[in-house]
């Protein structure tokens, strides 16, 4: 078994351990795995090494050679959404899988050892929005944050807030802030007092392609220049760029269709 690397900061500070319930990796399942290396490559400067194939073929994208993010291969016979999947750490996934069952959710794979780096099991909430959980052993979760091109934020869209918050809660303990709005349904979820995810319910906006489904937001440097960048490189632009409470975002899809979200933070 290698050693676990905890996670650091924009400086290369060392980080506590995630949390439970705190995001700490994300995966993305396509078909074409050369292709979407290439867009995500060239986009966010990831570099790719194999990982465990428990799943079937499986890289890690790397930023200066540290892990960020995940990406697989789908069976040719496995018609699936093409999404990015959120993973919510635990200390203990097999039970985390219990509790997923009983607060009405559903397993769809595992739990299971990903060779001695952890241990996962991907469910789905009981509005069908599919998560990981992911128990750490020697692979902590992304193992690098607050840079260009890693993930910074994950925020659940769905019809609305009140049942599905009370899932998450149930199953992770977190502590829940919603805004107090008659038109704006949103709850943030807190971990230790920390936000550490959003739920925005959205009513009967959502995609009928997509139903509730979570969003990965990947900071960038300048996102005009990111979009024009996922154009060039055969991506989409699905809600242009516009300001919003913690900076610039921008909502775009890559060539197979996954959705994420660009952001530029206030901070940079």
């Amino acid at each position: 078994m290698t050693e676990a690397r905890g996670p650091v900061g924009r400086s290369g500070e060392a980080r506590a351990p995630y949390a439970p319930g705190t995001p700490c990796w994300v995966s993305l399942m396509v078909h074409g795995m050369a292709t979407t290396q290439e867009f995500y490559g060239a986009l966010f400067g990831w570099e790719f090494r194999p990982g465990p194939r428990q799943l079937g073929p499986y890289v890690r994208a790397l930023l200066d050679g540290r892990e960020v993010a995940g990406i697989g291969q789908l069976p040719p016979d496995r018609h699936l959404p093409v999404a990015w999947t959120p993973y919510l750490a635990t200390d203990d996934a097999d039970r985390t899988a219990d509790q997923v069952r009983l607060c009405g959710g559903t397993l769809g794979v595992g739990p299971l050892d990903a060779a001695d780096d952890g241990r996962l099991a991907i469910g789905s909430d009981p509005s069908g929005a599919v998560f990981g959980v992911w128990q750490a052993v020697a692979l902590p979760g992304t193992a690098v944050s607050g840079v260009p091109g890693t993930p910074v934020w994950n925020e659940l869209l769905t019809f609305e807030t009140v049942g599905v918050a009370k899932f998450y809660e149930s199953v992770f303990g977190y502590d829940e802030e919603a805004v107090v709005s008659a038109d704006y349904d949103y709850v943030t979820l807190l971990v230790d007092g920390r936000p550490v995810a959003g739920i925005h319910g959205v009513g009967n906006t959502l995609p009928r392609d997509r139903g509730p489904h979570w969003v990965t937001y990947f900071e960038v440097e300048d996102l005009e220049e990111a979009l024009s960048r996922v154009i060039d490189l055969g991506g989409h632009v699905i809600a242009p760029a516009r300001d919003g409470e913690h900076g610039r975002v921008a909502t775009v899809s890559c060539p197979e269709g996954a959705r994420f979200a660009l952001l530029r933070p206030s901070s940079r």
